[in-house]
């Protein structure tokens, strides 16, 4: 990794998992558990037409703790992309981090390094980048790699208007992922 491309030219949406696509359900290991939330694929439509590349950035600390394996964490992707129903594939890639908390962390959330990795391989212009999500560590990764955060309401941890960092560094907070794609630009 080199850093942040300067003239890049693409624009891209980098999107959280749990609470933020779907139901956050405690260490979902189960495809059958998944349950998109109201107004996604609605949303990753209108991105997609707009021309916003979009990757998956999720945290899976389930993995690093022995509670499942990658597999599931796979499947559980794949049943989603298949609720949200459109053509595939849906994401550019998929950066899964599967560190639990006390291990050392190479991509897990707040780490900037699956986004600015993405940047440099797709000659992303990050002033036209996004992460959204629902966690504090969703805003923070955005926030660390030098693109735009949005915060959103849609998972189990609380009001986003109450974190640190969305009042230190003006996060926009949404009510949901179809509130916040609405206010994105064509261009």
């Amino acid at each position: 990794m080199t850093g942040v491309v300067k003239g890049g030219q693409g624009k891209a949406l980098f999107l959280d998992r749990d609470g933020t696509l779907i139901r956050d359900c405690d260490y979902l290991a189960d495809p059958d558990r998944v349950d998109v939330l109201p107004g996604v694929p609605e949303a990753l439509g209108r991105a997609r037409r707009m021309g916003y590349l979009m990757f998956l950035f999720t945290n899976q600390s389930g993995v690093g703790r022995g509670y499942f394996g990658m597999e599931a964490v796979e499947a559980v992707n794949r049943r989603m992309e298949e609720l949200i129903g459109l053509e595939p594939p849906l994401f550019r890639e998929i950066g899964i981090a599967p560190e639990a908390p006390v291990q050392p962390h190479m991509y897990r959330k707040p780490s900037p390094r699956f986004i600015l990795e993405m940047i440099e391989r797709y000659a992303l212009d990050p002033e036209r980048c996004w992460m959204a999500g629902d966690s504090e560590s969703d805003v923070l990764a955005g926030i660390n790699a030098g693109i735009r955060a949005a915060a959103l309401a849609t998972g189990k941890n609380g009001d986003p208007s109450n974190w640190p960092e969305v009042a230190e560094h003006r996060v926009p907070v949404f009510v949901d992922l179809r509130a916040f794609v609405a206010t994105l630009e064509e261009t």
